[in-house]
């Protein structure tokens, strides 16, 4: 078996040189201090390419290494096999010196270290994987905010560039700087280009209805009323406290209520409702209802005929907030997506129920109806709804709908459609982009390139920053499309050419275009991949989403959030519980950190290992104890 062993490996080694002899041109594009990186990411393809699983098996017989950790020291662990190998089979072995790796154990692993303290700044005291946040527009003007976060452990700021404007962006990177001297720590500013997001365009509001619920129990009994605000609609004021809907009324009506009053009017159902005032201030009036009420625009309120003349009882309601419209869609319903961003609608009806018109909506980059086919799948606000293109045409494209709850799911504007299967034109970068890039390169320390699915993506964004000067902030490729991933390891050696780059796995699209099944699959590739190129990893999208959001984490986030120590850094997005959600996650990647290293289990010791010890101890003792008695 030694010998059979022997000349697999020997012909794998063969093919990796042969790999790096073939790419030499790529290798010399690349920054000289990425070079070796290359050299092994090249060799680790060339390694991968083979269903390796039947050799593993021969060396874990033979009590040699199985290949399994070569990942950021490829040639350096087969040369290390072979030499084993060819003292078993009795021959004297050693590499070529023209063809062995510079990268030995210690210094492959070390690259990565280097590589990941230049993009993403010194790792925190016990932690070694970095925490991104990202900055909600309030962050602005809320120093506190930044500053709290960067006490609890914020290692890098990420601001967004779809939201906000630069005077924002700014304020945020100010206080960031004031928080850093007044902590004495350093963060790394990442600035995310928007991209050519792919979105619904809006929908028509529908008739806004305001519904005024008090609260009961299971049995329909009243436990509080609900509470209503009444202001001047010439002059109208915000709740000084929370309310469960307000109503703007003619001034010289509101101003003759008196506490104790009821107002009297019919709904939008017909049903007889009143509400009572309870207090009067200068700002508003409260009121309060004791039964659900639906209020429309054109809902008459009247006084109580004993308190005003008959001329002044009734006050018309004029003004409500439009709410957002939604289109429900079931499968087999048929949607028209639009070239424009008309307002979309809801389908519509006959009086017996026979469909009339298709709902319809339309789309923010109408230029990718050119490169779409009928039968290719299309999906619609991460993954929610899916459906596929029927067919065609110069104006629209119909929809019919796969995958949808079986009572139906909402799509709302402004929602992600991916359209995973078809070859769609469209660069990385936009023109908002491109207008944004001056600013970012400035006062960036990286950037996030969005929707790069090409090398000539990331060479593009590489020749506009040449344009703009000597400053060069690193760069982070977002992977976050079927072509993306397809297409890393040659959007790899393109990054490298600049002296530190990285990769963002943004797991939200990401999943809806290579199926939620096959996620966790492709994550764990682009972990390989870019280990083999020793390019730091950012592990993003709803890592503790529900304790950022809600303020209490899932369990299975929490254990997503663990898995995250196998890449350099984590980020969080934003919500009103982020700051806890930032306390959760350094805790965790510090305990984890004990026990993972990428692909490698920490052996540490396990106090679980003495119980057996202990027990065993104790129960010594009660039988001593027992036979003195």
């Amino acid at each position: 078996m030694v010998v059979d062993v022997l000349g697999e490996l020997t012909d794998i080694r063969a093919d990796m040189l042969a790999e790096t002899a073939a790419c030499q041109l790529r290798i010399e594009q690349v920054s000289v201090n990425n070079r070796e990186s290359a050299r092994n990411l090249l060799h680790y393809l060339a390694l991968r390419r083979r269903d390796l699983r039947p050799l593993q098996l021969k060396l874990a017989a033979l009590g040699l290494s199985s290949l399994g950790r070569a990942e950021s020291h490829v040639l350096a662990t087969i040369d290390a096999v072979l030499a084993v190998l060819h003292r078993l089979a009795g021959q004297a072995w050693a590499a070529p010196s023209h063809e062995s790796s510079l990268l030995d154990f210690a210094a492959g692993e070390r690259l990565l270290v280097d590589h990941t303290d230049s993009l993403l700044g010194a790792a925190a005291n016990g932690r070694g994987v970095r925490i991104m946040v990202t900055m909600p527009s309030a962050a602005a003007g809320d120093y506190s905010l930044i500053h709290n976060l960067l006490e609890q452990g914020m290692d890098c700021m990420r601001i967004n560039c779809a939201h906000d404007d630069r005077d924002r962006w700014m304020q945020m990177i100010t206080h960031l700087r004031q928080a850093q001297s007044a902590l004495g720590r350093t963060c790394r500013v990442v600035m995310d280009l928007a991209g050519p997001k792919l979105r619904t365009g809006p929908l028509d509001p529908r008739l806004a209805v305001l519904r005024i619920r008090p609260t009961h129990d299971d049995h329909g009994r009243l436990i509080a009323p609900a509470r209503v605000w009444l202001t001047a609609q010439s002059q109208p004021t915000a709740p000084p406290s929370s309310a469960n809907a307000s109503l703007l009324l003619p001034a010289e009506w509101i101003h003759r209520l008196y506490i104790g009053e009821q107002l009297k009017f019919n709904d939008a159902r017909g049903a007889k409702r009143s509400i009572t005032v309870v207090d009067v201030t200068e700002q508003g009036y409260w009121a309060e209802a004791t039964q659900s009420a639906y209020i429309v625009p054109g809902t008459v309120l009247n006084h109580e005929r004993k308190a005003v003349y008959a001329d002044d009882r009734q006050a018309t309601i004029n003004l409500l907030p439009q709410a957002e419209n939604a289109i429900v869609l079931k499968q087999d319903d048929l949607l028209i997506v639009t070239r424009d961003l008309a307002p979309g609608r809801p389908a519509t009806y006959d009086s017996s129920g026979q469909l009339l018109t298709p709902a319809m909506i339309g789309c923010s980059i109408p230029e990718v109806f050119d490169d779409v086919r009928a039968g290719e799948p299309i999906w619609f606000d991460d993954g929610k709804i899916g459906g596929v293109v029927d067919r065609v045409e110069s104006a629209q494209v119909m929809v019919r709908i796969t995958h949808a709850r079986p009572r139906g799911e909402k799509l709302r504007g402004d929602k992600g459609i991916n359209l995973p299967d078809s070859k769609l034109r469209i660069g990385a970068l936009t023109a908002k982009d491109i207008e944004d890039l001056s600013f970012v390169v400035e006062n960036a320390d990286v950037i996030e390139l969005s929707f790069a699915n090409t090398a000539q993506d990331v060479e593009l964004l590489h020749e506009h920053m040449a344009r703009l000067g000597d400053k060069r902030p690193a760069i982070v490729l977002k992977i976050e499309t079927r072509r993306a991933f397809e297409n890393l390891p040659a959007m790899l050696l393109a990054a490298m050419r600049a002296p530190c780059c990285g990769v963002m796995i943004a797991r939200g699209d990401l999943a809806v275009e290579c199926g939620f099944e096959r996620l966790a699959e492709v994550q764990e590739e682009i972990l390989w991949i870019c280990e083999a190129a020793h390019v730091p990893v950012i592990w993003a999208t709803q890592v503790l989403e529900s304790l950022a959001k809600e303020g209490m984490p899932s369990r299975a986030e929490i254990t997503d959030a663990a898995m995250g120590d196998r890449a350099e850094c984590v980020m969080i997005n934003k919500g009103p519980h982020v700051l806890s959600a930032v306390r959760v996650l350094d805790d965790i990647l510090r305990r984890m950190q004990q026990h993972q290293a990428k692909k490698r289990a920490m052996l540490r010791e396990l106090r679980l290992a003495h119980a057996l010890t202990v027990q065993q101890a104790s129960l010594s003792e009660c039988s001593l104890t027992e036979l003195i008695i």
